[in-house]
């Protein structure tokens, strides 16, 4: 069946959005479309303009017999910005103080295109990383962790905090907490990850740094490397914060219980 060029690119622009950082050779669509190489060529040339002009990514093309094109996501910060200024007024409304100064943020978690969006930004910061894998604990910070593995095309390995007996041998450490103080327990299913592996840490929310920190150390029994940290909000600066090197989108900068007041700011984002 003989494509118009038309269909093609939105086909072609379909796939490669599908499976981004995914090595698609030139042969592929050559057969997929019944066309020569060298309107494919053309093709992915209209592609690439279209998708870095719309601020929704980029291809890169590796040539030679075993080469072809990669679609990589790519998110400017000044695309980034309304998205990013809109979460702090989000986050920012006094409704969303609970007792003991806690925020609520379920309803922005649960929010596909929140998270769709929130995912895009983080994952584009490391685009150009190498990461096998996104380590999150089973918190709110899931779906986030699912946004940005999908936009990385790589799985994600949940840390709990008490072993199943779905999830086979495991592997269990302690951890103190950095804002409570407190000893808790972190397990990882022993079939969860290879050794080696390059992780890219994403959370919801980081106060002093205790959980992330815990992960960090749960990836040393497995042998491995910390690709990047990332999180969505992160709390005020703390004389303790246990993490240094990390990006956040929003940041928590003060929160006045009894004036019912939370001051919100962006996060390091922009200074990266």
């Amino acid at each position: 069946m003989k494509f118009r060029r038309s269909e093609r690119l939105i086909d072609m622009t379909s796939y490669l959005l599908d499976h981004p950082r995914q090595l698609v050779p030139l042969t592929f669509f050559a057969e997929r479309y019944s066309s020569a190489k060298s309107s494919i060529s053309e093709d992915l040339a209209i592609v690439k303009e279209t998708l870095e002009e719309r601020g929704i990514g980029t291809l890169q093309t590796v040539p030679g017999a075993a080469g072809g094109v990669k679609f990589f996501v790519k998110v400017s910060k000044r695309e980034a910005e309304p998205f990013i200024n809109e979460l702090c007024q989000l986050i920012g409304s006094p409704d969303r103080l609970l007792p003991g100064g806690y925020l609520y943020l379920t309803d922005i978690l649960g929010s596909p295109q929140v998270v769709q969006k929130a995912g895009r930004i983080i994952a584009s910061a490391y685009a150009d990383a190498k990461i096998d894998v996104v380590m999150t604990i089973a918190t709110k910070g899931i779906p986030l962790a699912y946004a940005v593995a999908s936009q990385l095309n790589v799985p994600v390995v949940i840390v709990r905090r008490d072993s199943k007996v779905t999830e086979g041998p495991t592997v269990s450490i302690n951890y103190v907490s950095g804002s409570a103080k407190r000893i808790q327990t972190m397990v990882l299913s022993k079939r969860s990850m290879k050794e080696g592996a390059n992780v890219l840490i994403v959370d919801d929310f980081m106060k002093a740094g205790g959980t992330v920190l815990g992960m960090v150390s749960m990836l040393e029994e497995f042998n491995g490397h910390v690709a990047g940290i990332a999180v969505l909000v992160e709390a005020e600066e703390t004389e303790d914060r246990l993490v240094d090197d990390y990006l956040s989108l929003v940041k928590l900068s003060d929160v006045d219980v009894k004036e019912k007041s939370i001051n919100v700011e962006v996060g390091n984002f922009f200074d990266r």
